[in-house]
C-alpha cells in the first residue's frame, strides 16, 4: 500500500466532508431566513447564498493540495501525515465557516444590515484553510 497516495486522497476527502457539513449548516440557516422574510412579506435577500456557499472553497483547497502532493517525491509517511493534518484543518475551517455563515444569514435576514461585518467573520474562518494550504505547499518544497 502506498501511504503517500492514501494521504493524497485523504486531504481531498476530509476537506470535502467539512465543506459538506459547513454548506449544510449555513444553507439551513439561509433557507430559514428566507422563510421568515416570506412570512413577513419582506424581500428575501439573495446575498444569503454567499454565506451558504462559502464553505465550498475548502474542497477546492483540498483539491489543489492533492494535486501538489501527487507530484511530490516526499516520504510517504510525511505525505500521509500532511494529508490528514491539512485535511482536518480545512475540514474544521469549513465547519466553523458554516456556523458563522448561519449566524450571518440569520442576522442579515432579520435586519437587512451588517453584511460586511458578517462576511469578515466568515473570511476569518476561511483564513485557517488558506494557511493550511499554503504552509503545506511550502512544506512540500
Amino acid at each position: 500500500m502506498d501511504f503517500g497516495m492514501l494521504g493524497t486522497a485523504l486531504v481531498m476527502g476530509i476537506a470535502a466532508i467539512g465543506s459538506a457539513i459547513g454548506i449544510g449548516t449555513a444553507g439551513q440557516a439561509a433557507i430559514g431566513a428566507w422563510k421568515r422574510c416570506y412570512m413577513n412579506n419582506k424581500a428575501a435577500p439573495f446575498i444569503l447564498t454567499v454565506f451558504a456557499g462559502a464553505p465550498l472553497t475548502q474542497t477546492i483547497y483540498g483539491f489543489l493540495l492533492m494535486q501538489t502532493m501527487q507530484s511530490s517525491d516526499a516520504d510517504p509517511g510525511f505525505l500521509l501525515g500532511l494529508g490528514v493534518a491539512s485535511g482536518l484543518a480545512m475540514c474544521f475551517s469549513a465547519i466553523a465557516q458554516g456556523k458563522a455563515g448561519a449566524a450571518g444569514s440569520d442576522a442579515l435576514g432579520e435586519t437587512g444590515k451588517g453584511f460586511s461585518q458578517y462576511i469578515m467573520v466568515v473570511g476569518l474562518c476561511e483564513s485557517v484553510a488558506l494557511f493550511a494550504l499554503v504552509f503545506s505547499m511550502v512544506a512540500l518544497g
